[in-house]
């Protein structure tokens, strides 16, 4: 089989933990945060565990 090549773009969007689950940001976290309150973006800077039917797609992009 040949070398698989990483995925860049979901190499910068996503993280592998040491128990195997793929860890992404939450959205509506870049610009517009005047009118979102502080407990809503508090909650937004945190990872979130990707949902378990993408996990298979990403884990193709990031073999290694």
């Amino acid at each position: 089989m040949p070398k698989l090549k990483t995925h860049k773009g979901a190499k910068k969007r996503f993280k592998v933990t040491a128990t195997g689950k793929i860890m992404r940001r939450h959205a509506y976290r870049s610009h517009l945060l005047a009118k979102k309150s502080s407990k809503r973006k508090r909650r937004l800077e945190k990872e979130a565990i990707i949902n378990s039917c993408d996990k298979s797609r990403i884990k193709q992009m990031l073999p290694y």
